[in-house]
């Protein structure tokens, strides 16, 4: 008890003097534990509970059967006719998008005459009285109707209302039948009777999705193998809800890499929490030598200080707890756009704040206070009580050392670059991360080298141009060098990452506009409206397509068509294109640099494919290799004649001839139309006639120039969350450098007050803090922009091909970085402005008084 008082007095008592400084490493701390906590619970809603829309009313089904293109109706009969007990449940599965909000819902179509007594069972109330479930009932039997639909409770709709529904092109006026009850599902969905479904659809003889129930006893293995023998080649049986797991698989690289950039606020903190704890030690050695003196032995000194860290960590674990609850709101939308542009439609789930996650707040909060803390804390428990009152003894170790550090940080360049060589580990590119973390810590040891040669080589031209109050400001970090290293350190990696990730990003987009310029030769194209998304493939009437073919000025029209598949356990998109429309290339995007359509060419009429470069590193494959896809009822073999450069999709494609593919999938309906203009004939006029035509069809016609647009616009939202990030680590850096200005007016009182009364005045007192600060950010600044650059090498070069397959071109973001730079600037400049103020409000009398 008597420790814990002691501990108090002189640890914990102390801090509440600097109440500001106290709540900006308080905040600081628990902005880098919000920043974790919300990537980690908005993860979990989007994608770490990912839960699949199609999913909805699936049931406690135990396997289900998909093909691509859709399975034949018949295999529906082939399974009921089998001799055991199983229960068949086919399904239609798409979506629809709601007109009034835009919003998309699930749309399923179940046999409900066969399967409504079981869906009341399910999902019923349990003492529903007779009249109640023949209601039901009857509902269920008017969704006969093609315009009947039935809708779950989430979708805030009663019985007797109209929908508005945008199914592929066509808008249907829906009359809710049925309000499936809450307790049997959550996900928000529209039902339909599978044969209206088909007819919306506009897809006959085939079901997307058939589910199956079996017997209590017997192992599923074996169950998948007898179904599977008396199915088509093409058609595969597999456990229920395999196709959410192969979309759980498909994110874990995003997930993963968002989760680790989260931590940047954390290792930003990490060095403020040691600078907090180094200056605490040099604040206190003399009751360090005294407490010393009178008996306490190091480990004691060791816990005071870990415990000063600790108790900064638990204030700043219970501060980011509310804060990351908050912040996971923004970030959960942000996520969820990401996953349905890039991977796959889904809603987000609950955000839930479990003992989990209230754990890890405060295992990051404290762990890394504590861990930080480490270092200063055996310096202060080494220190002897005669050592108690050198209080320049610990800056000249620093300023001895600097060469030594200086190797050390070339032992861990080096290193660093090694590791940057290394392939992925299963799919992970944890090489890739340790590099950077070896970068870092090499730019940490470098910084006091490179503090101490700039101000040795600035301080002269400083005090000419801005007077003695920056020769002071300069030669003053150069003496603390420890100190300013740290600061610079933190704002330092701060601002690397974001260069890096500003690089990376700007990299990346650039190679998209680069690659749109040239993948998209025509001049005008048609898709269903509503929300894209990567797994959504809408289509349009063929004979709105003929129809487009045949106006004036049209010199061709080429159909895309585009279906989800499953090809080695991962999700896939299959197309086909055209090849017979002639097209104009700028350049080759295909890795053998042949033209593209000498590539085209070798698809006509044959089984050969072109994959994409993302396909190519999922599923280790290349040019001249053959691969099996399961089409329809078959099961085929292509050849891969060539590789494309592609960004459209991190899922991966597989492209062939339209006609090849018509072979396999006999449905003519395109899911995009690419119209090439006649030369001579103007672009406007052929756009008017295309309205015409497409009057009463719900489909969005863009130009060349409109689509660029669009894209990049959804290219920019997709990596906001990012950008996000990199703000906060800047903040909490920022942030940490105006706690530890703070700190060094106070420790250099004396110095001050000296000053005063060598004739100093306010404003050259105010101007001289504020010179340190602009220093600080200079030196961080150019320690940073350093080390980003090489961080952007690993980022675009290492961790972005390991993770997504993606081939990015180096471009320089000039203007974004530029912009960034000067407002990290600005804010470090800024926050010397309250350092300053205390600073000048010192009163020399009483300060030389306390000496």
């Amino acid at each position: 008890m008597q420790r814990l008082k002691l501990f108090y007095r002189l640890m914990v008592r102390p801090l509440f003097r600097e109440p500001i400084r106290l709540a900006l490493m308080v905040l600081a701390v628990a902005l880098g534990v919000a920043v974790v906590l919300a990537i980690r619970l908005a993860g979990d809603a989007a994608a770490g509970s990912f839960h699949s829309s199609m999913e909805s009313l699936a049931g406690d089904n135990d396997l289900e059967v998909v093909a691509s293109g859709g399975v034949p109706e018949t295999a529906v009969a082939t399974l009921a006719r089998q001799p055991y007990p199983l229960r068949i449940s086919p399904r239609m599965e798409d979506f629809a998008v709601y007109l009034p909000t835009q919003e998309t819902l699930p749309l399923i179509g179940l046999d409900l005459i066969a399967e409504s007594s079981r869906y009341v069972s399910q999902n019923g109330v349990p003492n529903e009285s007779p009249a109640r479930r023949q209601t039901i009932e009857e509902s269920v039997r008017e969704l006969e109707d093609p315009g009947s639909i039935w809708v779950t409770a989430s979708v805030g709709k009663k019985p007797g209302e109209h929908l508005k529904l945008l199914i592929n092109d066509q808008v249907a006026d829906c009359t809710i039948r049925g309000v499936l009850p809450a307790s049997g599902a959550s996900e928000k969905a529209v039902l339909m009777d599978i044969a209206a479904a088909q007819r919306a659809l506009n897809r006959f003889g085939r079901v997307d999705r058939i589910l199956v129930k079996l017997p209590a006893n017997g192992a599923i293995d074996e169950w998948q193998k007898r179904l599977s023998s008396v199915l088509p080649s093409g058609v595969e049986v597999r456990p229920q809800g395999a196709g959410t797991e192969e979309n759980r698989k498909m994110l874990a690289a995003f997930r993963w890499n968002l989760q680790l950039l989260s931590y940047i606020a954390l290792v930003v903190g990490a060095f403020l929490i040691y600078n907090t704890i180094s200056v605490s030690v040099v604040r206190r050695r003399p009751e360090i030598g005294i407490v010393r003196a009178i008996g306490a032995g190091r480990n004691d000194v060791l816990a005071a200080f870990l415990g000063e860290a600790a108790c900064l960590g638990l204030a700043g674990a219970l501060a980011g707890l509310p804060l990351g609850r908050i912040m996971a709101s923004g970030a959960v939308k942000l996520m969820a756009a990401t996953v349905e542009s890039l991977y796959v439609s889904s809603h987000p789930g609950a955000i839930e704040l479990t003992w989990s996650s209230v754990c890890l707040a405060f295992a990051i909060g404290i762990g890394v206070a504590v861990v930080s803390a480490l270092a200063p804390a055996r310096e202060a428990m080494q220190v002897a009580p005669t050592d108690a009152m050198a209080q320049g003894r610990r800056e000249s170790i620093a300023r001895a050392h600097k060469g030594r550090d200086l190797v050390i940080a070339g032992i861990f360049a080096v290193s660093g670059a090694l590791a940057a060589r290394l392939p992925a580990v299963a799919g992970k590119p944890l090489f890739g991360y340790l590099a950077t973390i070896l970068l870092i810590a090499a730019a940490a040891y470098a910084i006091p080298a490179l503090v101490s040669m700039i101000s040795q080589i600035t301080a002269q031209a400083l005090g000419k141009i801005l007077g003695v109050e920056a020769l002071l400001a300069s030669r003053s970090l150069a003496a603390s060098l420890r100190r300013t290293s740290v600061l610079v350190a933190a704002l330092a990696t701060a601002v690397a990452m974001m260069v890096s990730v500003g690089i990376m990003v700007g990299s990346f987009r650039q190679t998209v506009v680069s690659w749109m310029n040239n993948q998209l030769p025509a001049d005008l194209y048609l898709r269903p409206a509503g929300n894209p998304a990567a797994d959504r493939h809408p289509t349009m009437s063929p004979e709105f397509a003929e129809q487009i073919a045949g106006l004036p000025g049209v010199a061709a029209v080429d159909r895309l068509r585009a279906y989800g598949i499953t090809y080695d356990g991962m999700p896939a998109t299959l197309a086909s294109v055209d090849v017979s429309v002639p097209r104009a290339y700028h350049n080759s995007d295909f890795f053998t640099g042949r033209p593209t359509m000498e590539v085209l060419a070798q698809l006509r009429g044959q089984n050969n494919v072109i994959v994409s470069e993302p396909f190519t590193y999922k599923h280790h494959v290349k040019a001249g290799d053959t691969i099996a896809l399961p089409l329809g009822e078959t099961r085929a073999s292509f050849k891969i004649v060539d590789v494309y450069y592609d960004y459209a999709s991190e899922r991966g494609y597989v492209l062939m001839d339209r006609d090849v593919l018509l072979r396999y999938l006999p449905d003519p309906a395109p899911t995009n139309l690419a119209v090439f203009v006649a030369p001579g004939a103007n672009v406007e006029e052929v756009r008017r006639e295309i309205e015409k035509v497409a009057a009463g069809r719900h489909v969005l016609l863009f130009s060349n120039r409109d689509l660029r647009t669009e894209a990049v616009r959804i290219f920019d939202r997709t990596f906001a969350i990012t950008y996000a990030l990199e703000a906060v680590a800047v903040l909490v850096a920022v942030m940490g450098i105006a706690g530890a200005l703070i700190a060094l007016v106070i420790d250099r009182r004396r110095e001050l007050a000296l000053l005063r009364f060598l004739g100093a005045s306010s404003g050259q007192i105010r101007k001289m803090i504020l010179v340190e600060a602009g220093l600080l950010g200079l030196l961080a600044n150019l320690a940073g922009f350093a080390l980003g650059y090489f961080l952007s090498l690993i980022l675009v070069f290492v961790i972005n091909k390991q993770s997504f397959g993606w081939t990015i071109r180096f471009h320089w973001p000039v203007a974004v970085l530029l912009g960034a730079l000067t407002v990290v600037y600005a804010a470090t400049l800024l926050s010397g402005l309250y350092p300053a103020r205390v600073a000048v409000r010192l009163n020399p009398l009483e300060v030389i008084h306390e000496e």
